[in-house]
């Protein structure tokens, strides 16, 4: 399989999973709620919170409040994953393309992970509802490595269990720090227009591709 007007051959597709194969925003709003609340701060727009998807926890708590109370960090982040634990998994929805595109890409023996910020068990259980848990041969999630993205750690990782070269391997996400970690591991990478981030903004940054919504991913292929 090959990519459009491209040259290299695709025998690797690693996703994001964030505003990239479901929308959790409605589970992320709630977390960062509740653990607001329990920290007795002034909880954040809606459109504000859903800015914060993908990034670190860390890195969540420092974009909706500064450089104010870094001493909450950790008690942000306890309560975040207490309330994660409850409603992560319900509130996520994968988009309405997304298990005929994997199954379409299966049948192009293309082989399939993903690598996310978000914990591993919880994209297992989101996927297993939906019956395409076993479509994907690596999933790496928070949990698996000591070093997030954009650091290269988890997609590196993924690679070597697909036994692939990154020349071999498309990273598909929907933001900037999906775009700056598939830079830094050497792969070619892939926008999808899913998230926040604007055509604009990804232009700014080494992509090969950019698409609206994932259904185009399939189309790529010739």
């Amino acid at each position: 399989m090959t990519l459009k007007n491209q040259k290299e051959e695709i025998k690797g597709i690693v996703f994001d999973f964030d505003f990239t194969l479901g929308d959790s925003s409605k589970g992320v709003v709630e977390c960062v709620n509740y653990a607001f609340k329990m920290l007795k701060f002034k909880t954040p727009s809606k459109e504000k919170i859903k800015g914060t998807i993908g990034l670190t926890l860390e890195h969540t708590f420092m974009k909706l409040l500064g450089n104010q109370h870094l001493e909450k960090i950790e008690l942000f982040k306890k309560y975040f994953i207490i309330k994660a634990n409850e409603v992560m998994a319900e509130r996520t929805e994968l988009y309405d393309s997304t298990p005929n595109v994997i199954q379409l890409l299966k049948s192009f023996s293309i082989k399939l992970g993903i690598v996310s910020t978000k914990f591993r068990y919880r994209i297992e259980t989101i996927l297993k509802r939906e019956d395409i848990l076993n479509l994907f041969e690596v999933i790496i999630g928070g949990e698996d490595v000591q070093k997030l993205k954009p650091n290269p750690e988890g997609l590196l990782e993924a690679i070597k269990r697909l036994n692939l070269s990154p020349s071999e391997v498309f990273y598909v996400g929907d933001s900037i720090v999906d775009a700056e970690t598939a830079y830094r591991a050497g792969m070619p990478f892939i926008a999808v227009l899913s998230g926040m981030t604007t055509r604009k903004e990804f232009k700014k940054h080494s992509v090969k591709q950019i698409i609206k919504t994932l259904s185009e991913l399939p189309n790529l292929l010739c």
